[in-house]
C-alpha cells in the first residue's frame, strides 16, 4: 500500500480523505448535539492536518450513526465540523450536502491549506448499497471532487462501501497515518508477537466474537473472559447463572473452545467472582457471588473483586495484550470496578514497555470515561470490527483495494 509520502507534492491538489469521525452524540431537549467522546476526531487530526500543511485542498468525508439513505438531521456532522475546526485551529468548511450544490461550491472555493468536511456520507444511498452499480455511480460523483484519495478512516476499512472502496479504484490512493499505523500495530499482534501474549474479550454476546476466539486460540497464550459474554462460557461448565446474559445456542460452540483451548495448551482465565444485581440498574440491589453461583434472581454485571485481581496477576508477566470489550456494565458506576481494573493493568504493562492494544469501541470509551488517557496505552484502536476481523485473518476489502492499485 502507498503512504501519503509516494503521492509527490500535493500542493494545490483537492485531496478526498476518508475519515471515521462516527462520533457518540447526546441531544439536549431543543435538539442540540453534544460530542461525549471526541476521540475518533483526535485520532483524524494528525492525517487531515499533515495534508493541510503540505498545501492540499483537503476534503473530508465521513460518516455518523446509522441514517437509512437520505437526510436525517440528528445524524449531520455539523458538530463535528465544529470540534474539527476547534481541534486543527482552523475554520473548517461545512458542506450541507455529500456530492451536491454545497459540495461543489465549497471546493470550488477552497484555496491551498482549506479544509472542507462534507455532511454525513450515509445520507446517500449509494454509500452503502448492495448493488456494485448504485456504489459506483456515488463513488464517481465523490471521485469528481477530487485528484487523489487517502484512506485514513480505520473504522470502516472492513466494509465495501462506496467512500472506502470504489472510490479507491478511481482515484490516485493511498493510506493515511491513522491506517498505516493501525495496521503496523494489528502486524504485531498476528506476527510473531513478543510473548507471554494475551487477549482480554468482554462486551455482550459471545456470537460477536465467535471467530476471533477460534483464530485467536491459535495464536495467544492466555484468554481473559468478561463482560455479558462470560456466562455463556460458565454455563458451558455447567454452572448456573441466574438471569444473566446467556446465548444458549453458543454452548456447546463455547465448549469446543474450552477444548480446544486445552488441547493446545492455551490457558483460557474466567472470572470467579461477579457483581451480581436484581435488575439492570445502577440502583439495583447487588452483591458479590461466587462466579459458579450466581442466585437465580440476579443477573452478573461486572467481574467481581477477587477476579479483577485474578485478571491482573494474569497480565502481569505479558508482553503483548490485546483487549476488546468492557468487562461489565461500566457505564453505571457499581459495575465499572472490574473494567477499570484490566485499564489499570494495561496502564502498568504499558510502563513496563509491554504492547497493550485497546480495541476501540466500547473499551476506548470505557477506559476514557474511566479517567485514563490515551497516552497511557501503547495504542487505542479507532476500528473495533475492523481490528477484530483483522485478527480472525479476514481480508478486509478497504485495504485490499489499495494493494490491488498501487
Amino acid at each position: 500500500m502507498k503512504s501519503i509520502s509516494d503521492l509527490g507534492d500535493l500542493r494545490g491538489k483537492r485531496v478526498l480523505v476518508r475519515s471515521d469521525l462516527n462520533v457518540p452524540l447526546e441531544y439536549a431537549e431543543d435538539g442540540t448535539a453534544t460530542i461525549t467522546d471526541d476521540g475518533r476526531i483526535r485520532a483524524s487530526v494528525p492525517t487531515i492536518k499533515a495534508l493541510s500543511e503540505a498545501g492540499a485542498r483537503v476534503i473530508v468525508s465521513a460518516h455518523l450513526g446509522r441514517p437509512k439513505g437520505s437526510p436525517e438531521a440528528k445524524y449531520s456532522l455539523a458538530p463535528v465540523a465544529t470540534r474539527l475546526g476547534e481541534l486543527l485551529g482552523t475554520d473548517v468548511t461545512f458542506a450541507t450536502d455529500t456530492v451536491g450544490e454545497s459540495a461543489r461550491a465549497a471546493v470550488d472555493a477552497a484555496q491551498d491549506g482549506d479544509v472542507v468536511l462534507l455532511e454525513n456520507l450515509r445520507f446517500n444511498a449509494g454509500e452503502t448499497a448492495k448493488s456494485a452499480d448504485e456504489r459506483a455511480e456515488f463513488a464517481e460523483a465523490l471521485a469528481g471532487l477530487a485528484d487523489v484519495f487517502v484512506s485514513d478512516g480505520f473504522g470502516v476499512v472492513h466494509r465495501e462501501q462506496a467512500s472506502v472502496f470504489d472510490v479507491a479504484r478511481l482515484l490516485p490512493a493511498a493510506v493515511g497515518g491513522l491506517v498505516e499505523t493501525e495496521v503496523g500495530v494489528l502486524r504485531r499482534l498476528t506476527e510473531n508477537p513478543e510473548r507471554p501474549y494475551a487477549v482480554v474479550l468482554g462486551g455482550a454476546k459471545v456470537s460477536d466474537k465467535l471467530a476471533v476466539i477460534d483464530n485467536l486460540i491459535q495464536t495467544a497464550d492466555r484468554l481473559l473472559i468478561g463482560g455479558g459474554m462470560v456466562f455463556t462460557f460458565l454455563a458451558a461448565q455447567g454452572f448456573e447463572v441466574g438471569k444473566s446474559l446467556l446465548e444458549k445456542d453458543q454452548i456447546d460452540t463455547v465448549r469446543g473452545y474450552l477444548d480446544q483451548a486445552k488441547d493446545r495448551g492455551v490457558e483460557i482465565v474466567l472470572p470467579v467472582d461477579v457483581v451480581a444485581a436484581t435488575e439492570f440498574s445502577a440502583d439495583a440491589d447487588h452483591e458479590v457471588v461466587p462466579a459458579g453461583a450466581i442466585p437465580a434472581d440476579r443477573m452478573g454485571l461486572d467481574i467481581g473483586p477477587d477476579s479483577a485481581k485474578l485478571f491482573a496477576d494474569k497480565l502481569a508477566d505479558c508482553r503483548t495484550v490485546f483487549w476488546n470489550g468492557p468487562m461489565g456494565a461500566f457505564e453505571m458506576e457499581p459495575y465499572a470496578a472490574g473494567t477499570a481494573a484490566v485499564a489499570k493493568a494495561l496502564v502498568e504493562l504499558t510502563e513496563r514497555g509491554a504492547l497493550t492494544v485497546v480495541g476501540g469501541g466500547d473499551s476506548a470509551a470505557a477506559v476514557r470515561q474511566l479517567g485514563f488517557a490515551d497516552d497511557q496505552f501503547g495504542h487505542i484502536s479507532t476500528g473495533g470490527g475492523a481490528s477484530l476481523e483483522y485478527l480472525e485473518g479476514k481480508a478486509l476489502p478497504g485495504l485490499t483495494v489499495l494493494d490491488e492499485t498501487s
